[in-house]
């Protein structure tokens, strides 16, 4: 579970896996983390993406090591860190974390922050730590200056050097990008992207954002209420959510009734093609962009959104159901539009109706 990594500076970086087995953790009577499970393989990055209140950062602290779990255990490479008779401190977890304020010491200097977590070493190999944790991030000049006197997306990228500077193991981000604004964010997730990508570091990061979590994340864990609901790479996240309710959260999605007779359903839009056979009523997923409009009928266009690169039409169909459609070119069509409507999309998933349960799933991959 080792991946040794050169880095950019010619260092290397020992990234190691974490696995996390029916982890449990309460507070005040209200669970926080209810038998949660995550598979992190050494040099990937996961995102945990969820709703607010759904564990995510409960989970981050717990594979820090500041909380610790009421059950269930968590391995950092080969080393057990948390058990029902084991309990690893943070600092000897070669665990590093940036917190969603950076939790940076005002009165302490750029290189003062950074060398902070570097107490075991001597002056002459922290000061060479240092430089080399911020010129990793690109602030090799800066080092005497106060962090009030730096930008957001600057001050970002100390705590990043912070957390780097031990060369740990595995790097958590609690919501890293959300004190910047939408510009500045979409840049140092870039530039955050290409160092960590470059690094080979085993990262977890916890987002709201499913954009962020799609861009940065070799894979996601999707959390409700406490519990990892399905793992797998983005592009399976988005193609086939194992339930209503993921479907729903991720992404833009009609869920359209309908009742199927083996692999067709018959739906507002026609014939829909769906991954696994069946039979009686549904609700299958149809994404945006699976949905096409021409010259018709069918349905009356009620709203236009041009994005730049796409439009989407929310059209009114006869029988009352609004569906959305994604098209990659300048609308075509304006508000009160006469359409016609059809799906032109893969074999798409279905749910059963009577299925209220959000049952847990196991990691899944393209």
């Amino acid at each position: 579970m080792v991946n040794t990594v050169p880095d950019a500076s010619g260092l290397s970086t020992n990234a190691q896996g974490v696995v996390v087995s029916g982890v449990h953790k309460t507070f005040g009577g209200v669970k926080a983390l209810d038998d949660v499970s995550l598979e992190v393989d050494a040099g990937r990055m996961v995102a945990l993406l969820g709703p607010s209140g759904c564990g995510k950062t409960t989970l981050l602290r717990v594979i820090a090591g500041l909380e610790r779990p009421d059950a269930g255990t968590v391995a950092v490479g080969d080393h057990l860190v948390s058990s029902a008779d084991t309990f690893v401190a943070p600092e000897r977890r070669r665990v590093g974390m940036v917190f969603q304020d950076w939790a940076l010491f005002p009165h302490l200097s750029v290189e003062r922050n950074v060398a902070y977590g570097l107490p075991k070493l001597d002056s002459a190999s922290r000061r060479t730590r240092v430089a080399e944790a911020l010129d990793l991030v690109g602030l090799g000049q800066l080092g005497q200056r106060a962090p009030a006197t730096l930008s957001g997306g600057q001050q970002q990228r100390v705590a990043l050097a912070r957390a780097l500077a031990p060369r740990p193991a595995v790097l958590l981000l609690d919501e890293p990008f959300s004190n910047l604004d939408t510009a500045l964010r979409v840049q140092v997730r870039t530039e955050v992207h290409r160092l960590l990508a470059g690094l080979g570091i085993t990262t977890v990061f916890v987002t709201h954002d499913q954009e962020e979590a799609f861009v940065l994340g070799d894979e996601v864990a999707v959390m409700e209420a406490g519990r990892v609901v399905q793992q797998a790479t983005p592009a399976e996240l988005y193609r086939s959510p194992s339930t209503r309710w993921i479907a729903s959260f991720v992404g833009d999605a009609n869920l359209l009734a309908g009742t199927v007779r083996g692999d067709l359903v018959d739906t507002i839009l026609g014939a829909v093609p769906v991954s696994t056979p069946s039979s009686g009523a549904v609700e299958i997923l149809v994404r945006p962009e699976a949905v096409v409009l021409s010259s018709g009928s069918e349905a009356t266009v009620e709203l236009v959104e041009f994005y730049g690169h796409d439009t989407v039409y929310v059209v009114h169909m006869r029988d009352g159901t609004r569906v959305r459609s994604r098209q990659a070119a300048a609308p075509r069509f304006a508000r009160g539009d006469a359409v016609a409507v059809s799906y032109a999309g893969e074999p798409t998933v279905a749910y059963a109706t009577e299925a209220t349960a959000h049952p847990v799933v196991s990691r899944t991959f393209t």
